[in-house]
């Protein structure tokens, strides 16, 4: 099973959303600290409504830590970048892949898209690279849709 991963996430209830079509998909959470929120945020509860029991959450004080317990593990780190060239629907997703996504305001940064294994994009017919004025996908939309492309590669959806 795919993992989801926030780095230092900011607007609570994004995270709340993600968490919830964690819950859905019975998906593993991630979050690399700093968060820009207390995790006991009324708004991130609000936003991941009664599902909380069913997240498997983790939360990990720094990004040394998250990268330890990544080895640990094994699998791919794959990091979803506006910046990168390589469509999420044309990369082959792995069972033990973690979906690396960054701040809301900034992303990742570069030095942590060079570490990773593969730097995805989620294409947008109107975004930056045609354009038009949109520069990314809100945090939650942008996992349940890489997520969710990972999930039908694998055979995971029922």
């Amino acid at each position: 099973m795919p993992q989801v991963v926030l780095f230092q996430p900011q607007i609570p209830p994004n995270t709340g959303n993600v968490a919830r079509t964690c819950a859905a998909t019975g998906t593993p959470l991630h979050l690399i600290e700093p968060l820009g929120f207390t995790i006991d945020d009324r708004q991130l509860r609000r936003a991941g409504l009664d599902y909380w029991p069913w997240v498997s959450l983790e939360r990990h004080l720094n990004l040394e830590r998250f990268e330890h317990e990544r080895q640990r593990q094994g699998g791919r780190l794959v990091a979803l970048s506006s910046q990168a060239s390589v469509p999420h629907h044309g990369f082959a997703f792995q069972s033990d892949d973690w979906l690396l996504f960054g701040r809301e305001t900034d992303g990742l940064p570069v030095a942590l898209l060079e570490r990773s294994d593969a730097c995805l994009a989620i294409p947008m017919p109107r975004g930056t690279r045609a354009g038009g004025g949109v520069r990314s996908l809100n945090l939650s939309v942008a996992v349940g849709v890489v997520l969710f492309e990972a999930l039908r590669q694998l055979d995971l959806l029922q």
